[in-house]
């Protein structure tokens, strides 16, 4: 594991090149401008390394961010769920890690890829206009969908996973390039032990957890 991930090389050997350039070319002074912006890129695509504590019994947070909602619906819309089910929202802005990790070991179900609109990723109705990438999972008699939804700087959403592929617990499964959101779906026979505005940790903060 890099603490760095792949996806940021292209930007921070961009802006690497062109410091150089302006800085040979023109002046040192100019040259400050890209230098900046290639650090943010080192920060931005950190890929921190976290401990994940397996534990079949709870749902680990896929992302670092903020609890921005938390919903209790009848049925999730894609119908994978199945039956009442607790939705959960958190938003990552542009200084949060970025990169996402599975809540559960489980298998891929379901796989669902729309490309749309890019408006602001705490409105309300972001998860059904915006661009987001769907995957259902699915460990023995427990069902759960995650959500990534591209926010007004995002343009790409990125998956290393595809159908049928089988998730660790804590494993990182993609990223959305700048600020953002996810949405976990889970069943109401597990409890949701975070509260709106909590800050959470992907793979290391526990946002539900299976009722005895």
């Amino acid at each position: 594991m890099t603490p760095i991930i792949s996806e940021g090389y292209p930007f921070i050997g961009g802006c690497f090149v062109l410091t150089l350039l302006l800085g040979w070319s023109f002046h040192p002074l100019i040259a400050v401008i890209p230098f900046i912006f290639m650090l943010y890129f080192c920060y931005f695509f950190r890929n921190p390394k976290r401990h994940i504590e397996k534990d079949a019994s709870v749902i680990l947070s896929p992302a670092d961010g903020t609890v921005t909602d938390i919903v209790e619906l009848e049925a999730d819309e894609d119908g994978f769920v199945k039956g009442p089910c607790t939705k959960i929202v958190i938003f990552m802005s542009v200084f949060n890690v970025h990169v996402n990790r599975s809540p559960m070991d489980g298998e891929i179900k379901l796989q669902k890829y729309y490309c749309g609109r890019f408006r602001p990723a705490y409105k309300d109705t972001v998860g059904f206009e915006n661009e987001h990438h769907l995957l259902g999972i699915e460990n023995g008699s427990l069902r759960i969908t995650v959500k990534q939804i591209a926010g007004i700087l995002a343009r790409r959403i990125v998956s290393y996973v595809t159908l049928d592929d089988k998730l660790e617990q804590g494993e990182l499964y993609g990223m959305i390039k700048f600020g953002s959101c996810l949405e976990v779906v889970m069943p109401r026979e597990v409890s949701v032990t975070v509260a709106k505005g909590e800050k959470v940790a992907g793979g290391t903060t526990i946002i539900g957890r299976m009722k005895d």
